[in-house]
């Protein structure tokens, strides 16, 4: 970073102020989620024309405004473009997906991608704001808001710590933020969907309960089939499609140069 863009009265305040937003976004995602499955609410799936889904919506589009706050300072223009392009091929994908009978989700594309390139809380925000979007006509998505959070934070965690600098550690990394993401998906999916958020995956669990497993353990063991494999392909499509793109354009993210996030790729 040149002198010129670190001011003496910004150097200490604002990065105290952005970390201060970042976790009131997580805390408020965090509290959200939990509220969720400890009452379990009627009428969460039912569109924003139902108290508790308005309020659930507009908590979590709090957080998600919360946590592009902390990070936008530090967003160079190519990631303003990115994220509306993730929405739209996270939304696509997911929809596309959920009507067939494959117990993925491809769902995460998008919030993936910004977390490689932009980080955490760029990659949690941008989770967030497509689940939100995505709720507006498909209502059923909207519980699954912090999961999605959570995807885009362990990809910007994965990048961090070096998961792009080898083609064969993306998947990996993937496979471990899917069994995390499957863990506290499957709450939700169980006690406040019931189970069956998409036909392929819907199947799967009709499959275990069909085996006297209950709605939760059915669940689960969906989860935890189905999220690592569906984290596994989506983090190495993401991780192959940067590695595709213009070195000079993938170093145009200050998060990419900063942990040097493709390597010896970084600095072209």
């Amino acid at each position: 970073m040149s002198p010129n863009l670190t001011l003496p009265e910004t150097a200490a305040g604002t990065p105290l102020r952005r970390r201060l937003m970042a976790a009131a976004g997580a805390l408020l995602l965090a509290g959200t989620y939990a509220t969720l499955v400890l009452t379990q609410p009627a009428g969460l799936t039912d569109g924003l024309g139902a108290s508790v889904a308005l309020a659930t919506f507009a908590a979590y589009l709090v957080a998600a405004l919360l946590l592009l706050a902390a990070v936008l300072p530090e967003l160079p223009v190519s990631t303003l473009t990115l994220i509306p392009v993730a929405l739209a091929l996270n939304i696509v994908l997911g929809q596309f997906v959920g009507s067939v009978m494959v117990p993925l989700y491809l769902d995460s594309l998008g919030t993936v991608l910004v977390g490689f390139l932009a980080g955490r809380r760029a990659g949690a925000a941008t989770g967030v704001l497509g689940t939100l979007i995505w709720s507006l006509f498909n209502p059923t998505v909207l519980p699954f808001a912090a999961g999605a959070a959570l995807v885009g934070f362990l990809a910007g965690t994965a990048a961090r710590f070096g998961a792009l600098r080898r083609p064969y550690l993306a998947p990996v990394a993937g496979l471990a933020a899917g069994v995390l993401v499957g863990v506290v998906s499957a709450p939700v999916a169980a006690f406040v969907f019931g189970g069956t958020s998409g036909v392929g995956t819907g199947a799967v669990v009709a499959a275990f309960r069909s085996m006297g497993d209950s709605l939760l353990s059915a669940v689960t063991k969906q989860a935890l089939i189905s999220d690592p494999g569906d984290k596994a392909i989506v983090f190495l499509l993401a991780a192959l499609l940067i590695y595709a793109l213009p070195g000079r354009l993938t170093a145009s993210f200050a998060f990419v140069r900063r942990y040097r996030v493709l390597g010896s790729r970084s600095s072209r």
